[in-house]
């Protein structure tokens, strides 16, 4: 399983957290999702790991922003 980290922007409380869990978690493949709401980091597990657009699409979706990604 392989894993990658991502950086979002405007998480501001658990609402914002469980929005960019449940869109991400939604994409085929992905296994976990664990978001670190201080740093706005999101890691990802899954096999396979989504696309960037993908991801980019599904934090879009929940109304906030990706600003990095590995």
């Amino acid at each position: 399983m392989a894993t990658t980290v991502i950086t979002v922007s405007g998480m501001t409380c658990s609402h914002c957290v469980r929005a960019v869990e449940s869109e991400i978690g939604s994409l085929q493949g992905v296994s976990a999702v664990d978001i670190d709401l201080e740093s706005g980091t999101v890691t990802i597990a899954g096999d396979p790991l989504p696309d960037p657009e993908a991801l980019r699409r599904a934090v879009d979706d929940a109304g906030y922003q990706l600003i990095s990604g590995n």
